[in-house]
């Protein structure tokens, strides 16, 4: 069988221009075609939303372990929020005996008074 010699050069310049051709179609679209890349966008697209504030610089308090805080109008002192103690059943019967007597109930009333007290 007897050796041919072939010209590759056209099949390599239609090679190339084959896939110069390719990699322009496969690029995305053009520029002209997307709005946003035009200087000042389109003036059908909503302006864009102004920026968010700045955080908080602010700093929290620390609380010292040397310093004593400060008696809150409940009688707790710094972060504790819980109520005061009851007084004992002795010292509100006290306490309502004498606002009764103070108000000028009767002794009928003034022991019916005295139990609706003492359970509040």
């Amino acid at each position: 069988m007897p050796v041919r010699d072939y010209d590759i050069s056209a099949m390599k310049q239609l090679s190339l221009s084959t896939l110069a051709i390719m990699l322009l179609l496969a690029g995305g679209p053009a520029c002209a075609q997307n709005p946003n890349n035009i200087i000042g966008g389109s003036r059908f697209n909503p302006p864009l939303p102004a920026p968010p504030p700045p955080p908080s610089t602010a700093v929290p308090v620390v609380p010292q372990m040397d310093v004593q805080s400060p008696q809150y109008s409940n009688g707790t002192y710094g972060y504790n929020n819980s109520p005061r103690p009851q007084p004992s059943f002795h010292k509100r019967v006290q306490r309502c005996l004498a606002e009764a007597a103070a108000g000028g109930f009767g002794p009928g009333d003034r022991d019916y008074y005295v139990r609706s007290c003492v359970n509040r």
